[in-house]
């Protein structure tokens, strides 16, 4: 009766399953009232290959391949089927099989699970294959540079490296079967059997700061990695490395030591400085004393450099931090501040007192340094802050005592002196203006405006000049005639440069594209820019890129362009073939001699604005100015008057035939927009 049961509960899978897939050994399997699973049928490949009874427990019918087969079946209890392979032993060989498991459970009253398998016929690659991975694992093993111990579920030592015997001073077979845990310090004990444990459950962990005994009987510091082997799911041991760090903790120690020393005095340095004001300055304001900062810098140091090499110049400069060291009481704190600087901190110090330290530091550096038998003088010049009340960081403090040293040096050196309010107007922070200069561009804190350059005759305006303008977070508006030295200082004024053609070029593609009327612009070109080999290279490619008209754009250089004439003519000679405009700005300024004007292909010379101002009343100045326009005319040049700003200045101009001016009284520079709006 109940094979009829059985045969009616699988009529419907039977016919629509296991015939459609006869190519593989097919098993349906079911857990039984006591928990164990029942074979309840079987195709002819899988009785012929593990038993012809069906009707038996899975156990007798699977045989040795039971126990790996209702192992991987746990995760049917979080999916419906999955595929895997298991490898088995039969007729003596390797075997592997593929394995697919379904579970259903909607169809019938119990549960059962449909089993697929069939065997590899490449058991022999798969067996070469894991012995070959098996081997490079035991090399790995064996052959690692970290030591490396082996150990079961029972923190038994099952196996160790030879790198365990180079480290640690043990043989395996000293180790074999002890447990791991006796290998500890006892103080380490509790927290090493809770890092292994956690191993054990599968978790891959670190532990520093751990210790290992040496097989002599003394503790090393040792960093610990555990990495549980896992076969089947299930953790069947623990590689655990073994690190000894003792050698680290040396180099730690050494690198604390230069972290806080300058390498070549051994005195303090600025990182230690810094750490040292928070407590310093906590106990002078507990204590309502003062802490003096004695800035001293050596005078001229860059003689001795290069008399005596930086070998030489170093070993000066230990000498000095030997004396200084001399000098100090006991209470001080001294520290090189880097190249030629050093600083005294002094505590407690009250303003005579540290006059009179000053003074000893002045008066100690009259006598000479010796460096192979021969005689050095070098005098250093001090300038002095107090907290708090010069400042009350340590940043203002080193800044104000800086500033008094330089003040200072520019006023003889060889003395000293306090910092005072005055001495702040001598020292701009362009180093800071610079930092914010970098990221400008990133920023988007550079715009371009435009001044309107109007024809004198017909008012009509076909032209116009780019000019920079930088509005930063920290400074507000820059003026360009402090930002742009500083960028052409510290090399930023290429990027800049670029920036500023891209953007002009881009501009005259926009206005070209939406046909407005057509019209020129001028760009101010720094002369490192202009010398750079590739920038007619660099120019020609924004124009075939954006696709606009050469002679739309004007290439202003200044007459400081203009004294290397071969690399010049040649310059400027490519930027004529292209088709652009060349004026020279600024002019009469400069250094030029007129028979440059007579070799380069200049197109436009501007008149600089400080021959126009007062144009109306300065004599000389209009008789300047009428000169410049005469020699250009006659040289087949057109002028451009820079600066006017009262109508009586036009007028002059127009009257000596200047063409083009610009300035205030027509327009200052704008933003795009109101170009756009009002001239085109």
């Amino acid at each position: 009766m109940r094979n009829v049961k059985i045969k009616d509960r699988l009529e419907k899978i039977v016919e629509s399953y296991i015939l459609n897939h006869s190519f593989k050994m097919t098993i349906f399997v079911e857990k039984n009232e006591q928990g164990k699973f029942d074979v309840l049928y079987a195709n002819s490949l899988a009785t012929k290959y593990f038993s012809t009874e069906i009707e038996q427990s899975a156990a007798c019918f699977f045989g040795d391949l039971w126990i790996p087969i209702k192992r991987r079946m746990r995760k049917l209890q979080n999916q419906s089927d999955f595929t895997t392979e298991i490898q088995s032993i039969r007729g003596g060989a390797g075997v592997l099989f593929e394995l697919d498991f379904q579970r259903h459970t909607e169809e019938f009253e119990r549960e059962i699970i449909i089993i697929e398998l069939r065997e590899r016929l490449d058991t022999v690659t798969v067996r070469k294959s894991q012995s070959e991975l098996q081997h490079k694992y035991n090399s790995v093993i064996e052959h690692n540079l970290d030591p490396i111990i082996t150990i079961d579920q029972n923190f038994k030592i099952i196996y160790a490296n030879r790198a365990v015997h180079l480290g640690f001073g043990y043989r395996f077979k000293e180790l074999s079967g002890r447990s791991i845990l006796n290998l500890s310090g006892e103080d380490n004990i509790k927290a090493f059997r809770l890092f292994l444990s956690r191993a054990l459950a599968g978790e891959s962990i670190e532990m520093e700061d751990s210790t290992i005994f040496h097989k002599k009987g003394y503790l090393l510091p040792a960093y610990l990695k555990a990495i549980p082997v896992l076969i089947d799911g299930e953790v069947e041991e623990v590689q655990l490395i073994v690190r000894d760090t003792s050698i680290h903790q040396k180099n730690n120690e050494k690198l604390l030591f230069l972290s806080y020393h300058d390498h070549l005095t051994g005195l303090w340095n600025r990182q230690a400085m810094k750490e040292h004001f928070t407590e310093d300055s906590l106990n002078a304001l507990q204590r309502e004393t003062r802490l003096s900062f004695v800035h001293l810098g050596l005078d001229r140091f860059k003689l001795i450099n290069e008399s005596l090499g930086h070998n030489g110049a170093d070993e000066i400069l230990k000498m000095v931090a030997e004396r200084l060291k001399i000098i100090c009481p006991a209470s001080a704190r001294l520290y090189r501040n880097g190249s030629d600087e050093f600083i005294v901190s002094l505590q407690n110090h009250s303003v005579l007192k540290t006059e009179k330290f000053a003074q000893q530091l002045l008066n100690d550096f009259g006598k000479p340094f010796y460096h192979n038998h021969q005689e050095y003088f070098i005098s250093a010049s001090i300038g002095i802050a107090v907290y708090p009340e010069d400042g009350k960081t340590l940043e203002n403090l080193l800044r104000k005592s800086e500033q008094a040293l330089t003040f200072v040096k520019d006023r003889g050196r060889s003395h000293y002196r306090f910092y005072q309010e005055a001495m702040n107007s001598t020292f701009p922070d362009e180093a800071l203006m610079e930092s914010h200069l970098r990221r400008a561009i990133e920023l988007n804190e550079l715009t371009i405006h435009y001044q309107p350059q109007v024809d004198l005759k017909t008012g009509h305006i076909s032209s116009f000049e780019a000019l920079l303008r930088w509005n930063n977070g920290k400074f507000g508006f820059v003026s360009p005639a402090q930002f742009i030295p500083i960028a052409e200082d510290s090399g930023l004024i290429h990027g800049i440069g670029d920036w500023v053609l891209n953007q002009v070029c881009k501009q005259l593609k926009e206005w070209q594209d939406k046909q407005f009327k057509a019209v020129r612009i001028a760009v101010n070109i720094s002369p490192k820019q202009f010398r750079m080999e590739n920038f007619v290279d660099k120019l020609k490619e924004k124009i075939s890129y954006y696709d606009i008209l050469p002679s739309s754009l004007e290439v202003e250089i200044t007459e400081g362009a203009l004294t290397i004439i071969d690399e010049t003519l040649a310059t400027l000679n490519e930027l004529k073939k292209i088709g652009i405009f060349i004026s020279v700005d600024d002019f009469g300024t400069g250094y030029s001699s007129l028979s440059y004007l007579k070799q380069y292909p200049i197109d436009i010379i501007k008149i600089d604005r400080s021959f126009i101002k007062d144009i109306e009343f300065d004599v000389k100045n209009k008789a300047i100015a009428k000169t410049i326009i005469n020699l250009a005319h006659s040289l087949g040049m057109e002028v451009i008057a820079e600066g006017v700003e009262k109508d009586l200045q036009a007028m002059i101009l127009l009257e000596a035939k200047c063409q083009k001016a610009q300035g205030f009284l027509y327009s200052k520079a704008v933003p795009v927009e109101e170009i756009v709006e009002k001239y085109l």
